[in-house]
């Protein structure tokens, strides 16, 4: 294990693979449960009918979880609110998490044509800091612990050593196919963060990158793993094993940590993926039997995509006209499928129960009958 530090420009961060033997019995175990999990939630996500329900709400949950990580602090509920009404106003905290759902999107519809690269990672990070960024080549960057204000880490500096360690970054991700795409995962996710090739937004971006991983590898086929769930929930752990690698070279607790993370994760958001289907057939059923004239699958669709919809929203997926359109909106207001609200000028109808379901812990769904 190469010296570290913690002061000085951890320019002799390994490259990778890591040394030794990181695929131990208790790794691949953890990673057979992982792997299990997450081609569950692969196939219940492809059983929704219209995947734009779940690419519109889960990476919001995800945002709002991964922003909370570095302590900028919204709801989802603001978020979806915003992302209905982006000229309302709003707090900076929602307009940043904000920016890390569009930055999840951008990334997915990136790693459609082409693979996971440095390139990616410059892509995501602009658009999570709202600003241009570029690998770091100014010297000063290191990581200060709140408490105590001392330096725990000094991440690598000059653009030659910067961009040796990206290459082999890369060149890991895609080439590295002995290990298991799974603790490939947790290998690059330590290895970027170690690398921290930006001044700012290096957190979120990695995050943001495990999941395109997931996709580009096609472990999942849209990016609907809600990991930064399992993470702020266990953030100090998160931090001490990122911490123990670097320090002891623990390279299995490390990989351990984030296995469990991707599994309990995998399970939670097939959980409540297989709720949303409950709720969209409560939904249609109720709809159907008390208001058959205003029953409309597409319209049906729409409000569980856009949670809080607009009657442009209705008009703009050629539902109907805007006075139609508003009709049945207010009908289902009628029904308490939908709530109308005033956010300044505009008219939003939220569908409340959709989003409690989205934002609860459980995957309860509450039948009609009991309003």
């Amino acid at each position: 294990m190469t010296a570290f530090t913690p002061d000085r420009p951890y320019n002799a961060l390994p490259l990778l693979p890591p040394p030794g033997d990181i695929e131990t019995k208790a790794v691949l175990k953890a990673c057979i449960e992982a792997r299990a999990a997450v081609a569950e939630l692969k196939q219940c996500g492809s059983l929704i009918p219209n995947q734009a329900m779940l690419i519109n709400t889960i990476p919001v949950l995800e945002a709002q979880a991964s922003s909370a990580i570095e302590n900028i602090v919204t709801t989802a509920d603001r978020l979806f609110q915003f992302a209905s009404a982006p000229d309302s106003p709003v707090d900076a905290a929602t307009k940043e998490a904000f920016r890390y759902s569009k930055a999840l999107f951008s990334g997915f519809q990136s790693v459609q044509t082409r693979s996971l690269t440095t390139r990616t990672a410059i892509e995501v990070c602009s658009i999570v800091q709202g600003v241009d960024m570029q690998i770091r080549r100014t010297p000063g960057t290191a990581l200060i612990e709140a408490n105590s204000g001392k330096v725990i880490y000094t991440p690598p500096e000059t653009a030659v050593i910067l961009q040796e360690k990206l290459s082999n970054w890369e060149k890991f991700i895609h080439k590295a196919t002995e290990f298991d795409p799974l603790v490939r995962l947790a290998v690059m996710h330590y290895q970027f963060e170690a690398i921290h090739p930006f001044t700012d937004g290096n957190g979120r971006t990695g995050r943001i990158l495990n999941i395109l991983f997931l996709v580009d590898t096609g472990l999942l086929e849209i990016p609907v793993l809600y990991l930064s769930r399992y993470i702020i929930q266990h953030k100090q752990d998160y931090y001490q094993y990122l911490h123990r690698v670097t320090v002891e070279g623990d390279w299995q607790s490390w990989i351990l940590f984030m296995l469990k993370a991707v599994f309990e994760t995998a399970q939670w958001t097939t959980h409540k993926i297989q709720a949303i289907r409950q709720l969209m057939e409560i939904t249609t059923d109720y709809v159907k039997t008390n208001r058959p004239k205003v029953y409309n699958r597409d319209l049906l669709d729409l409000i569980f995509v856009q949670p809080y919809c607009r009657i442009a929203n209705v008009v703009e997926a050629e539902i109907a006209q805007r006075q139609t359109a508003s009709n049945y909106l207010k009908e289902l207001c009628d029904l308490e499928v939908l709530q109308e609200i005033k956010v300044g000028k505009e008219k939003l109808f939220i569908h409340p129960r959709f989003l409690k379901l989205l934002t609860a812990e459980t995957h309860t769904v509450t039948p009609y009958e009991s309003l």
